[in-house]
């Protein structure tokens, strides 16, 4: 991660080159305060501030128990335990911006139908009555539905590598060689 620090301009070539000055302590420390707060800033600062990139904490513990009910754990781990949440979040920080919008109506729909139902908050309901109203949400709001499903399932079948599959549960469940490599079988040896 580049903080904005320059090195020192180290010389060039070979054997005869003149060893660069050692770099004194009072330079070292405030290069290591300007980076330590370059992370802090880094990690903190966003549309939802603290671990979330673009959820609020309610957000993404709503689009959490959404992913969950859409692929549930049974003997083998669900979209919570592959962090879902965690892959879309990332991704609308990304390569998602344009569907920001509609996330954002989408979650609210969820929040006004639990609420009119329910009169609690999508998290606080049973499984069965975030089903009924997940069903409204895909009548009245299927462009989100529709988004959140297959972004759903991106989350939890895709590379770890983009925030989702968490340890790789998903493969691991379909018995997929670790790691999968692509447009190759891997030979045992």
């Amino acid at each position: 991660m580049a903080m904005g620090i320059k090195a020192p301009d180290a010389p060039r070539g070979g054997r005869h080159s003149t060893p660069a000055a050692p770099l004194g302590r009072r330079v070292f420390l405030q290069a290591g305060l300007s980076a330590a707060a370059g992370v802090t800033l880094s990690c903190t600062t966003g549309p939802a501030g603290g671990t979330w990139r673009f959820f609020t904490p309610d957000q993404a513990h709503t689009v959490d128990a959404i992913c969950e009910r859409l692929i549930p754990a049974d003997q083998d781990p669900g979209a919570r335990k592959a962090g879902a949440v965690n892959y879309i979040d990332i991704q609308l920080s990304k390569r998602f911006k344009k569907h920001r919008r509609v996330y954002q109506q989408g979650i609210e729909a969820v929040d006004t139908a639990s609420r009119q139902k329910f009169a609690r908050p999508f998290v606080a309901l049973t499984s069965e009555q975030q089903i009924e109203v997940l069903n409204t949400v895909e009548e009245n709001s299927p462009a989100f539905f529709d988004l959140i499903v297959a972004h759903a399932r991106q989350g939890f079948y895709g590379d770890p590598r983009h925030g989702g599959n968490r340890n790789r549960v998903s493969w691991k469940m379909l018995g997929l060689p670790f790691p999968p490599v692509r447009g190759r079988e891997h030979y045992k040896g």
